[in-house]
């Protein structure tokens, strides 16, 4: 089933130049990038974006983690995306991601983790809609 997924490339990921290569690693397994740009959110922006989290003790440290720097937002489609796109960035904590994963390669702990990915089709929808319209979507 072709799906839709949102892909992240977090502060920590652009600061390393890292772009490229974790777009590479999507487009190598199939996914394919209909909706692509770089911004750097407010911390206002941030704490939309992860309203789910409101209530964990994580939420602070993380909407100031990602309005600290640019980071390049990404629609992946394809067969299985969402899936198929956890699978490649790998276990939220990168000490228990598999090797060869973007997390598992890259990323200096559960917080700073250099990418994020929608967990299913419900949170990939919202996900889109907040950072792309339609008309951005190809």
């Amino acid at each position: 089933m072709i799906e839709r997924t949102l892909s992240i490339i977090k502060p920590d990921g652009v600061k390393k130049s890292i772009i490229g290569e974790i777009i590479s690693r999507f487009e190598k397994n199939g996914l394919r990038i209909s909706a692509m740009k770089k911004i750097w959110l407010t911390k206002e922006e941030a704490k939309g974006f992860y309203i789910v989290h409101k209530e964990r003790p994580f939420y602070d440290s993380l909407t100031d983690f990602m309005s600290e720097g640019p980071i390049v937002v990404m629609v992946l489609e394809g067969e299985q995306a969402i899936s198929k796109n956890r699978e490649i960035m790998g276990a939220t904590n990168p000490a228990n991601a598999s090797p060869g994963t973007i997390r598992k390669d890259f990323a200096e702990n559960v917080e700073r983790n250099i990418v994020h990915g929608s967990d299913s089709p419900e949170t990939a929808q919202f996900e889109i809609a907040y950072f792309f319209s339609a008309l951005e979507i190809f």
